[in-house]
């Protein structure tokens, strides 16, 4: 039986608890104990169902009678104004099949497991150096800014081609672009100089191609420089913003909790405590979009077509049936045992991460080798208020001074 809740509609994106910054805001956690689906409110007045339970998000990342596709005029944004910039040059992460498939087809096969695992050595020393230079001139040092953030940028920019001593230009315009306190134009003009940038890059390539991804998109005639540039766009922001943000937050958790941290130097332990960190931090809080293309009954609600959903992935990743093993700690809290494998960090779906072996791999490259080469590493500030992001679509810090 299908009911339509009548409780006041919440307002999102949420802010943080500061008391709690690594669990999602509380207005989430308390929907996810009333029920699955909620009634909700978006910045630009329209209204949305809040999705919070596990089943459910799946069903909504899955199921084709959800869209995806940022140019429909109902899609939901959770920041005024973002449809139109993301609808004006969509990536295929806000297209449906077919399109999406075609353009994801175009790149899946730079980041299949077994591509990644050969480029664990390369990745191994992009650690190293960074830790080297970090070190090299003493503590204390932003883990964030020497290490968190080089590291995944410059792998990125390896697999991708991007030169890396353009990171400045495309880390301001990735900030710019998922602050949710960036005006609409803006967020618009960051977009656009972020495109003109790649495809710029790109039309070069055509020209004088190399061994990388934009080479290889630039060599075909099915695509435009615009297309390419989007795919580009996509792939560089997120392979960079997620992982970095992860780093950093990983090991101020890990700083704060030195038995966990521990379990990093276990090879066989390693990948699963990695799986626990994505599920703990789930580090894009404010959810996924999607658009009701059906009525679709959904945890007892009924979602009619043309409404907005926000599937939300950190309080999904927070199921007691799947992680709330007895013996472990809560599942509000990191445990680094934990069998985390079914978490929803990288999405679910034919839109789940591509990525998501290479994060994997930089992760657990990161996180085991800093804490084996730093044993002495600490927090170099008071740990009552750490800087962390509070404007911004994806978690994350703005700092984290260490010393070692």
């Amino acid at each position: 039986m299908t009911s339509t809740p009548t409780a006041p509609a919440m307002l999102l994106p949420a802010p943080h608890d500061s008391r709690c910054p690594f669990s999602p805001p509380p207005v989430y956690t308390a929907a996810a104990r009333a029920g699955s689906v909620s009634r909700a409110e978006l910045l630009d007045g329209s209204s949305c169902w809040l999705v919070t339970g596990y089943r459910e998000v799946r069903t909504v990342l899955s199921d084709h009678r959800f869209s995806a596709d940022a140019r429909r005029p109902e899609f939901p944004s959770l920041v005024p104004g973002r449809r139109e910039i993301a609808a004006a040059n969509p990536s295929f992460l806000r297209l449906d099949d077919p399109e999406h498939s075609r353009l994801r087809r175009m790149v899946t096969g730079d980041f299949l497991v077994k591509r990644v695992e050969a480029m664990r050595p390369g990745i191994q020393q992009i650690v190293d150096e960074a830790i080297d230079d970090m070190t090299g001139t003493g503590g204390p040092a932003d883990l964030v800014a020497r290490f968190a953030l080089p590291v995944p940028s410059l792998v990125i920019c390896l697999l991708l081609g991007v030169p890396y001593e353009d990171r400045q230009l495309f880390q301001d315009l990735s900030r710019a672009l998922i602050s949710t306190t960036t005006a609409q134009e803006e967020a618009a003009r960051a977009q656009d100089e972020m495109l003109d940038y790649l495809g710029g890059l790109a039309a070069r390539k055509r020209r004088q191609p190399d061994d990388d991804i934009l080479s290889r998109l630039a060599a075909r005639d099915d695509l435009s420089l615009r297309e390419i540039a989007s795919t580009g766009m996509l792939l560089l922001f997120a392979g960079h913003e997620t992982t970095a943000n992860m780093i950093g937050l990983s090991t101020l958790l890990l700083l704060r909790d030195p038995g966990q941290a521990a379990r990093l130097a276990d090879p066989a332990a390693l990948p699963g405590a990695v799986e626990e960190l994505l599920r703990h931090l789930t580090i894009v809080h404010t959810g996924l979009p999607r658009l009701a293309l059906e009525d679709v009954e959904l945890g007892g609600t009924l979602i009619r077509a043309g409404e907005g959903v926000i599937a939300m992935l950190s309080t999904a990743n927070q199921d007691e049936e799947l992680f709330g093993t007895p013996g472990n700690r809560p599942v509000d809290e990191l445990d680094v045992d934990r069998d985390a494998r079914r978490h929803l960090a990288f999405g679910f779906g034919v839109h789940q991460c591509l990525g998501q072996p290479l994060a994997r791999a930089e992760l657990q490259i990161a996180l085991a080798t800093l804490f084996r080469r730093l044993p002495g590493l600490r927090l170099a500030a008071p740990d009552d208020q750490p800087a962390f992001r509070t404007d911004s679509l994806i978690h994350g810090l703005l700092e984290l001074p260490v010393t070692w």
